[in-house]
């Protein structure tokens, strides 16, 4: 089997070890960073999300894939050319202060990432003030706000009310989403827009975005 194949299949089945292996072998063996991004690590993850969507995968399956993901990112990341990968857009993303669920926020970052966004992930339990810092520092195009309990999705509203107390709002799309959050709620906070799961929030983004 050739690494490409042999990468897609590592991380869509969630193998960390045998894809860092994969990883280093391909490296060693004169293989580009940009290549192993995209003929391996991109499709495993979007592999990973093709099922996941058809009913094959479940939650723990997608988990095992980001994280399989993320371990040849961490080894080919900084081996990365600024030319060498092409974004449609930055998008900053965690889940509110008082809130650590981030499954559902893991699985929308790999889905996103096969579509070619560059992703921050600031976590779960992220203080409401620090997601306007990052906004602000890293030129966020999309703020996602995750929240999966009624007692923290209220803290989607004062982002959005710091966002305009900082003079950011307009330079920032808002999208929410989470167990605990509606398209209603979304509305009525004055969020740019819902996603009801992930394949979902990789369309919200593309249309608010006018890519795709």
């Amino acid at each position: 089997m050739e690494w490409e194949a042999a990468l897609k299949k590592a991380i869509s089945e969630g193998d960390e070890i045998k894809a860092d292996e994969i990883t280093a072998a391909a490296l060693e063996g004169g293989a580009a960073p940009k290549e192993i991004l995209e003929k391996g690590a991109v499709a495993g993850i979007y592999e990973a999300g093709r099922l996941w969507q058809e009913g094959t995968y479940f939650l723990p399956d997608i988990i095992l894939a980001t994280e399989a993901y993320k371990e040849v990112m961490i080894r080919i990341e900084p081996l990365l050319g600024s030319g060498d990968v092409s974004y449609r857009g930055r998008v900053v993303i965690g889940s509110v202060e008082g809130d650590a669920h981030d499954i559902g926020k893991n699985i929308v970052i790999a889905l996103l990432r096969t579509a070619s966004y560059e992703v921050i992930d600031l976590g779960a339990d992220v203080p409401l003030s620090t997601f306007v810092d990052k906004a602000r520092e890293l030129e966020a195009d999309v703020l996602g706000l995750g929240a999966y309990m009624t007692t923290t999705m209220r803290g989607m509203q004062e982002v959005i009310r710091l966002l305009r107390e900082a003079g950011l709002r307009e330079r920032v799309k808002v999208i929410v989403g989470g167990a605990a959050v509606t398209h209603g709620y979304a509305e009525q906070i004055g969020a740019d827009g819902y996603g009801g799961n992930a394949a979902e929030t990789v369309e919200l983004v593309d249309r608010l975005l006018g890519v795709g």
